[in-house]
């Protein structure tokens, strides 16, 4: 199954209610697996971004609706990477030799 790294950066919003973040994961990973998405690993972390997160889903489409629905609550902004397993990427690396 694709996995994404995602990027998370509190909103004004956000950090006014830094005291409900844990409880908002865990609502948010409720409603991802509505949508076939699994928030499979959560770190809040020191520097640039506040939330790194990695996502697990079965296309890119259901990995957009999931993170565009978490950024409508207007907690969070959030930047998105597709990550490749290492077998994934020697297929990567197959198809362009």
């Amino acid at each position: 199954m694709p996995r994404y790294v995602t990027l998370i950066n509190w909103t004004e919003q956000g950090i006014a209610g830094f005291k409900e973040s844990v409880d908002r994961y865990e609502a948010t990973q409720k409603q991802f697996e509505e949508l076939g998405v699994q928030l499979v690993d959560v770190y809040w972390t020191l520097g640039e971004h506040d939330i790194v997160a990695l996502v697990e889903a079965p296309d890119d489409e259901s990995a957009t609706a999931a993170l565009l629905m978490l950024g409508s609550a207007g907690n969070v902004r959030t930047k998105t990477m597709r990550a490749f397993s290492r077998e994934e990427m020697r297929g990567v690396i197959d198809k362009a030799s």
